[in-house]
């Protein structure tokens, strides 16, 4: 489904990735683990085409996407939510969700308004809402399910548990099981272990911008040294 193969990019002249690979096969929740600052952000905007690589092959459903604009692989069928959320503020609910909305996929389950009020219930209550009165886990929701409005294949989350209450993060994590079960493939950026490990298939861990791990949760669960060298805070 979504394949990373050596993979380098920059922001200006500093050097982020190096040689990042990594993959997520179809139907598959993928936690790419790592601290603040190791590259997780970085290799979901390279994959999106938001931090163009210098190096290095992006690969979705058997096509290089990694030198196309975003707008082109957002159509392409994978969808990308950002970290800092990006919902408009002055537009309510239903309105960001109709700005997400892209035709029906072949080989893809659709997502109406009534399907994603029932993965998010809270939304179902705030329809005509604004998004700037909006709490950031209100508003994380609605972030995901205005993405899933254009029918993605594929959804990159980046940091999705981030600065929620604990009460929403098993939400979270009940919206990402629910999408493994509609056959989605998911590969989430995340510090919080715990989380993953309530999600995710596998697992690679990166660090100053290279992979240092991948394999299954279990292996890394299985893995005390790895954790505490590569994830303790």
């Amino acid at each position: 489904m979504l394949e990373v193969k050596n993979v380098h990019a920059f922001y200006g002249r500093a050097h982020i990735l190096h040689g990042v690979s990594l993959d997520a096969a179809a139907g598959e929740v993928v936690a790419l683990l790592g601290r603040n600052g190791a590259g997780k952000s970085t290799a979901m905007k390279a994959i999106m085409g938001l931090v163009p690589p210098s190096q290095g092959e992006v690969v979705f459903e058997g096509r290089r996407i990694e030198r196309l604009p975003p707008y082109r692989i957002a159509r392409l069928g994978l969808g990308y939510v950002p970290e800092e959320r990006r919902i408009f503020t002055d537009l309510t609910v239903m309105e960001n969700l109709e700005v997400g909305r892209q035709l029906a996929r072949e080989g893809v389950s659709g997502w109406t308004e009534d399907k994603l009020f029932a993965l998010f219930p809270n939304l179902s209550e705030m329809r005509g809402r604004p998004g700037g009165r909006m709490s950031g886990g209100e508003q994380q929701m609605l972030t995901i399910a205005r993405t899933l409005m254009g029918n993605p294949r594929c959804v990159l989350l980046d940091e999705p548990s981030e600065g929620l209450a604990p009460i929403i993060v098993e939400q979270m994590a009940n919206s990402i099981r629910a999408l493994k079960n509609e056959g989605l493939t998911v590969l989430l950026s995340e510090q919080n272990l715990h989380f993953s490990q309530a999600v995710a298939d596998r697992a690679y861990i990166i660090e100053k911008g290279q992979i240092r791990f991948g394999g299954t949760m279990a292996e890394l669960a299985s893995d005390a040294s790895l954790r505490e060298q590569y994830l303790s805070v």
